[in-house]
């Protein structure tokens, strides 16, 4: 039934859920929401304000913690975490019944991916508050993080039929995108862009996973839209700058690529931004702002773990991608699927196996990191890179041919080795 969104049709078509969880993250409190015209810095310094003639005002504590938390989305400064805990939990020690305590603290324990406590919070929270949708929104990303995928559905339903808005609708969105329906994905995020969200900030990044979408199904002028109109209506938001230079890269404008990743790194320097930037500089051939690139991104993703932030698999990746440290990524790689077992940690241990050198255990995994039928290009790439190396020409020509005809621009690294890969087996001249 497209017209509710229902779920369970999207697992019967097709054989047949901003990072994250940081792709669909929650918009900050509602409490918040009616404060933040003013601006999150705003809201930030009356509740501060407040709190130092009234240090019992729970519903000020509960504003300040939440206000913290949509501070990070702007700034990228994970510094603001280890406030929020301490709030939160003088909050809950006064009242444990508190339910925007409780969600706000499944909101950190996302943020953090800490997905096993995000889980509890959030069965916490919709057992106080069972209208909340947020609260279902909480223990769908956690479910998904897990690889909990039926659970999942059932709690991504359950919340658009409470409450169809940007949040349900965005992880609608994410599930049918996991599950291979890239159409009714992208469908389900345009109803997300059109419900709008409640500060300008979540409504961009709706916008930009939407121009995701686009970009990661090979349509980069779609996207190119999507990014720039984010950017008008938010300026300078740097997921909008970081997607306008991803399609300026599949354009191959890598100057302009440059250009753009710089002033989302300047903002906003997520470690995802700037190991981008830092592979465009290496396509270039400046292997010196290349390196230092990238050990400004471990800094980075050091700068997260130290706030709280489990990065195993995202390290993992990294280190992978850019042989920095394979013994140490493996070990990440590992540790990361014990602790979040989903498709996308799969293709990670999937893919750091294979740079180890154990591609037995390497196919293994990427047919576990493919068991949904998710049309992801990185996906099938890394298993047919696998395959070429074992020596099953058919099914590696098949799937790299598949990568490439997802989306030709999937990597700025990898796409290049793919075609020659193919030359290399006979299938592409």
């Amino acid at each position: 039934m497209r017209s509710s969104m229902r779920l369970a049709a999207v697992v019967l078509t097709t054989s047949l859920l901003a990072a994250c969880s940081s792709q669909s993250a929650s918009p900050i409190t509602s409490r918040v929401h009616h404060a933040i015209g003013m601006g999150t810095n705003n809201v930030i310094a009356q509740a501060q304000a407040k709190l130092k003639t009234q240090p019992n005002d729970w519903q000020a504590v509960d504003l300040l913690a939440g206000a913290y938390l949509q501070k990070v989305r702007e700034a990228g400064d994970p510094s603001y975490y280890p406030k929020v805990e301490p709030l939160l939990n003088r909050a809950l020690a006064h009242d444990a019944s508190d339910a925007e305590a409780t969600t706000l603290m499944g909101t950190l324990a996302l943020a953090r991916h800490q997905f096993v406590a995000a889980l509890d919070w959030g069965r916490k929270a919709h057992a106080l508050d069972p209208a909340s949708s947020r609260a279902l929104g909480i223990i769908g990303d956690a479910q998904i993080e897990l690889g909990r995928y039926p659970e999942a559905l059932r709690s991504v339903q359950q919340m658009v039929d409470l409450r169809p808005d940007l949040s349900s609708y965005a992880r609608v969105s994410y599930a049918r995108e996991l599950f291979g329906d890239v159409p009714g994905a992208i469908e389900a995020m345009q109803k997300a862009v059109e419900a709008g969200g409640p500060v300008p900030e979540n409504s961009a990044y709706t916008r930009v996973l939407l121009g995701n979408l686009y970009l990661n199904a090979g349509r980069p002028q779609q996207a190119d839209r999507e990014y720039r109109q984010a950017l008008f209506e938010y300026p300078g938001y740097p997921y909008g700058l970081a997607g306008i230079a991803r399609v300026e890269v599949a354009t191959g404008h890598y100057p302009d690529a440059v250009g753009y990743y710089r002033q989302a790194v300047d903002t906003y320097p997520l470690p995802d931004f700037v190991i981008a930037l830092g592979d465009v500089y290496a396509a270039t051939g400046d292997q010196r702002r290349a390196s230092e690139t990238y050990d400004l991104a471990a800094a980075e993703q050091q700068l997260y773990r130290a706030n709280g932030v489990d990065l195993d698999a995202e390290l993992a990746l990294f280190d992978a991608d850019h042989h920095r440290d394979l013994s140490a990524a493996l070990l990440a790689a590992r540790a990361a699927m014990a602790d979040r077992p989903s498709v996308r940690t799969a293709d990670i241990l999937a893919w750091t196996l294979f740079q180890t050198g154990d591609d037995r255990d390497a196919e293994a995994a990427s047919r576990q990191a493919l068991r949904l039928g998710t049309q992801d290009a990185t996906m099938f790439f890394h298993r047919g890179m696998i395959e070429a190396r074992l020596g099953q020409r058919a099914a590696a020509i098949g799937d790299l041919h598949q990568a490439l005809y997802i989306n030709p621009y999937f990597s700025l690294l990898w796409a290049p080795v793919a075609r020659n890969t193919l030359i290399a087996l006979g299938a592409m001249s």
